[in-house]
């Protein structure tokens, strides 16, 4: 059943209680409507713009804007086609392109002819596309825990999300984060949200093939979460290292695939910072 509207901004309103109270609210126009962004970190730092996982919403990042805004100008996105507070009117989303168009437009409302680019999940997906569709704006790519990226899902995962996909419900989508997150123990703030979004009406996940890594011409920094169910760590890590020219790959111990980036922030924030420089 969809959820009201009211009690899935309640659950948005309270984890964004917890970022910085500094950070900016900005909603910039594009051609597939408004793109809610949440800022944070100093005006003149290098710009880093953090897409999140399905569902997550760019809230997602709370736990590592604190570390990060202290050298860089966090822009954390709320995915279009997504649960959240980014509006989809004016063009059509229909393919890749329209995602990859879309992001030309946000950094082009957002000012920023060069970013350095993190995504998580899906968001890493579409961070590695864009990474290639404009490789003159991203001068460093991060991918969290990526997936159809270097490898496709395990079919036990798929199998595990398809009630979730099927009939959405917050019930169905507890029971699937918490079978995934098993002893990482993500913020219940969020997990919430998450299971609000699964429920929300006129979502549209848009996707297509996997991206040509052995293309991708800047510093591409991999980080898996060694207990992930979403795809073989393993098997991710070594095509990774096999195919990326300037790659660098870790496992963040402990971790899942949905309880990143929530968990271990400190490991997380540590190898970021490290690798951005």
């Amino acid at each position: 059943m969809p959820v009201s509207r009211p009690a899935f901004d309640l659950a948005y309103d309270n984890l964004l209680a917890r970022w910085p109270q500094s950070t900016e609210e900005r909603d910039v126009a594009t051609p597939y409507g408004r793109t809610r962004v949440h800022v944070y970190g100093p005006a003149d730092g290098m710009p880093l713009v953090l897409l999140p996982g399905g569902s997550a919403t760019g809230l997602v990042w709370f736990a590592n804007a604190p570390a990060l805004g202290e050298r860089y100008r966090v822009h954390a996105v709320d995915l279009l086609g997504d649960a959240g507070r980014t509006e989809r009117s004016g063009t059509p989303l229909k393919s890749a392109d329209d995602l990859m168009a879309w992001l030309d437009a946000l950094l082009g409302g957002l000012e920023l002819a060069h970013t350095y680019l993190c995504g998580h999940s899906y968001g890493a997906w579409l961070a590695a596309r864009y990474a290639l569709h404009a490789p003159q704006r991203v001068d460093r790519l991060a991918l969290i825990d990526p997936t159809q990226v270097f490898a496709g899902f395990r079919l036990g995962y798929l199998l595990r999300a398809l009630p979730t996909l099927i009939r959405p419900s917050q019930a169905r989508a507890h029971t699937f984060l918490a079978w995934e997150t098993a002893g990482s123990h993500p913020d219940e703030t969020w997990q919430r949200l998450y299971a609000l979004a699964a429920t929300v009406p006129g979502r549209k996940f848009v996707g297509g093939g996997r991206p040509r890594t052995a293309d991708l011409s800047m510093p591409v920094l991999v980080l898996l979460a060694e207990r992930s169910r979403a795809h073989h760590a393993a098997t991710v890590a070594d095509r990774a290292r096999r195919t990326l020219k300037l790659g660098k790959v870790a496992l963040l111990p402990t971790t899942t695939h949905h309880s990143l980036p929530l968990t271990a922030p400190k490991q997380l924030n540590d190898q970021l910072l490290d690798f951005l420089g």
